[in-house]
């Protein structure tokens, strides 16, 4: 069966895409990048079922060459993380392009993943999830839609807010919405939904509620976090916490962005919780317990096989989606601070040692003095360092690493290039090279910065003091650090 997949290199969409694969389905996957699919995740054979095009739903011109042979379409697009916050209009253009797109092709059904909408005033997340399905249902092609609320694995949004507020946080004063009452559902549930009803006629122009086994308020899911996890925790609800206040103690607190942390406590206010079971007579699955879906997420962590994130989606407020266009660093016009430090051990261990930098490892020197620059940037309403990485030992382009994001990660060369999403009064590029010549090993590394006004260059006069501290101990730390 031929499958248009939208999303493919979104937190859904990247797991989605490999279960299609894994069923022997071929797969045109519509992207805004190409540079930012995921190749080296698949082997040759996988590939071969794969087809990756470029085309961005907001403008209909870019997909008049978007192949239109196939048999189901999925609608896997969001922007929930819009700065401005109203994302309504890009979704609903997009969800028309797309309308227009798949009522030119012989598609049989199309189906859209969305969001629990049970409840009569709904937040603007919620509504807008709503529209898109409205629009989707305008087609000629019939849509199937699945309701899911709070979706529970490695590396989704609500997994990660809730690993972050519980082992961080032994004492909670919680914003009163944690009484809100919630149905959770496991990743592994979602995509066995969303392969489970292809074709399924009964499906088509339905919606349908999906969720978990457990109904859980928001403290129970953190307290069942934290049994899983064997920590003691108190929670204590307030009633005078308002939204804007919530959104910065998320924001704070956790990895998530300030826009995304609005829309999640103003959705917070919404129980989504299922109102019908029809699904499970017609997709019949093992549905998850809360515990189950948790422990499954972290067998995948401690496995280090995390597949997608949902921190390495480009949020609009900190990185343009072209983001891979900066990976030619810029000569003119800039300041620079660049370290060259030979070394005699293996080069493959220099390398492993930069592929592991940041997250738990930190930066190899002055790791409390990153955590201050990365409180400092969360102050004036950047990421900060809380977003991590999304896996230990794997990096590649588009993945978040901490206040960077990684334009190139090339490791057979020894080339590392990260683009800073920081606040700045400029742009920021720091990159890494594992060189060999004459017999003789080198680590190349150069912070780049082209600076914005009379503001931007003070700007770099004021840090250069810790550049001077920092750079050549991290260079130095990034070569000699021993394998634990």
């Amino acid at each position: 069966m031929k499958i248009l997949l939208t999303g493919s290199t979104g937190y859904i969409g990247r797991r989605l895409l490999s279960a299609l694969v894994a069923n022997d389905h071929e797969v045109i996957c519509l992207v805004r990048d190409k540079r930012r699919f995921d190749w080296d995740d698949f082997s040759k054979e996988e590939l071969a079922k794969i087809s990756v095009v470029e085309g961005d739903l907001s403008q209909a011109t870019s997909l008049a060459s978007t192949p239109i042979n196939f048999d189901i379409a999925y609608y896997l697009v969001h922007s929930m993380s819009s700065a401005q916050g109203d994302f309504t209009h890009t979704e609903s253009a997009s969800a028309r392009n797309f309308v227009a797109l798949v009522n030119r092709s012989q598609a049989k059904q199309i189906i859209y993943l969305s969001g629990i909408v049970n409840d009569d005033a709904l937040s603007h997340h919620l509504q807008s999830r709503k529209n898109v399905e409205d629009i989707l249902k305008t087609s000629k092609v019939p849509a199937t839609v699945l309701r899911a609320a709070i979706i529970i694995g490695s590396g989704s949004a609500s997994f990660e807010i809730i690993r972050d507020l519980v082992e961080k946080l032994p004492v909670m004063i919680a914003p009163r919405w944690l009484k809100t009452r919630c149905q959770p559902i496991g990743i592994r549930n979602v995509i066995q939904y969303l392969v489970g009803v292809m074709l399924k006629h009964e499906t088509y122009t339905q919606s349908f509620d999906i969720g978990g086994a457990d109904v859980l308020t928001y403290k129970q899911m953190l307290l069942g976090y934290a049994k899983v996890r064997n920590l003691k925790r108190l929670i204590i609800t307030v009633p005078v916490l308002s939204p804007k206040l919530s959104s910065l103690w998320l924001y704070f607190v956790t990895s998530t962005s300030y826009s995304l942390a609005r829309t999640l406590v103003a959705s917070m206010k919404n129980e989504v919780i299922c109102s019908d079971t029809r699904i499970q007579n017609i997709v019949p699955i093992k549905i998850l317990q809360y515990d189950e879906a948790l422990n499954l997420a972290f067998e995948k962590i401690s496995q280090k096989i995390i597949i997608s994130s949902w921190k390495d989606a480009i949020s609009l407020d900190t990185l343009k989606n072209n983001f891979l266009d900066f990976k030619q660093v810029p000569v003119h016009g800039v300041l620079t601070d660049k370290r060259v430090v030979g070394f005699n051990r293996d080069k493959a261990d220099v390398i492993e040692n930069l592929w592991r930098i940041g997250g738990e490892r930190g930066w190899y020197f002055g790791n409390w003095m990153w955590r201050i620059r990365g409180v400092m940037d969360k102050t004036v309403g950047g990421v900060g360092l809380r977003r991590g990485r999304r896996s230990e030992t794997d990096l590649k382009p588009g993945d978040a690493l901490d206040f960077w994001r990684v334009l190139e990660a090339d490791k057979e060369n020894g080339r590392l290039l990260l683009y800073a999403e920081m606040k700045l009064p400029g742009e920021a590029w720091l990159e890494f090279k594992v060189k060999e010549a004459d017999g003789k090993n080198t680590l190349h590394q150069t912070a780049t910065f082209q600076p914005l006004g009379l503001w931007g260059r003070v700007y770099w006069f004021m840090v250069l003091p810790f550049h001077g501290l920092i750079f050549p101990r991290m260079a130095k730390g990034i070569i000699s650090h021993n394998k634990q």
